[in-house]
């Protein structure tokens, strides 16, 4: 092959071919008799390693090193560019895991660092959900209110709002555990106590958005599991007081 059919294939320029000529780097086994440069398959053999050395970073120097080591054969080379090639595979999966997990943070409008959002969430971080949320809800007025005012929220609100929500299940967990009825007007007032939160730092949340919104927490499994943790029984106590609460409304 002649110098630019080579060029075309690897995807460089000719003007890169006479370098790596000129440094003795990838000098072409043949030459015309008009002295144009000839490439044989070993040539092109060559250049494939050379290029695969420069996409991993390594200085032209150290490419010709590593490449008339007497001591390394062509199995050697592809063995150890396989395992920098698996190492820079690694570290790019990292990369993207920590860019997509931005992305889905700007989306939710949670505007912390990594270690904030730990800190505030801990195992409860919010935007492990972010997708499916978008997913059912992402056409909403209530998304994007809640998406445009959290946009805004520092580290001290996302603890207030945590602080408050907690303060708001134990509450209702006490009251559980005295006996008090859900659809009573005390278990109907920590439920409206319950959307008013929702109102007051996400969406407005009118009564029947609620009592949907009260359903899940006994239909959806991990709605279910963060309120029994709480309390055993807590999940279908809120439910009932939220759709309560909703009638109560009406």
């Amino acid at each position: 092959m002649n110098v630019g059919e080579v060029a075309a294939l690897a995807g460089v320029t000719v003007r890169t071919l006479h370098h790596y000529d000129r440094i003795g780097l990838l000098s072409p086994s043949g030459r015309t008799a008009a002295g144009y440069r000839r490439y044989s398959a070993a040539d092109l053999d060559r250049l494939h390693q050379v290029l695969l050395y420069r996409e991993l970073g390594f200085p032209l120097e150290e490419v010709a090193a590593l490449l008339d080591d007497p001591s390394a054969d062509p199995a050697a080379h592809l063995r150890r560019q396989h395992r920098l090639l698996r190492d820079r595979l690694e570290r790019t999966r990292a990369m993207v895991a920590a860019v997509e997990k931005e992305m889905e943070a700007r989306q939710m409008g949670i505007a912390l660092t990594p270690e904030e959002r730990f800190e505030v969430f801990g195992e409860h971080d919010p935007e492990r959900y972010e997708a499916e949320v978008q997913e059912r809800w992402g056409d909403t007025d209530a998304y994007r209110e809640s998406s445009r005012r959290t946009a805004a929220y520092t580290k001290e609100d996302w603890v207030r709002i945590k602080a408050e929500g907690e303060d708001l299940n134990g509450r209702m967990a006490r009251a559980l555990r005295d006996g008090v009825a859900p659809d009573s007007a005390p278990g109907m007032d920590l439920a409206e106590e319950a959307r008013q939160q929702i109102c007051r730092w996400f969406y407005d949340c009118p009564p029947e958005m609620h009592a949907a919104l009260g359903r899940m927490y006994v239909e959806d499994e991990r709605f279910t599991a963060t309120y029994e943790a709480v309390a055993p029984g807590l999940a279908q106590w809120v439910s009932t007081a939220v759709q309560a609460n909703a009638a109560r409304q009406g």
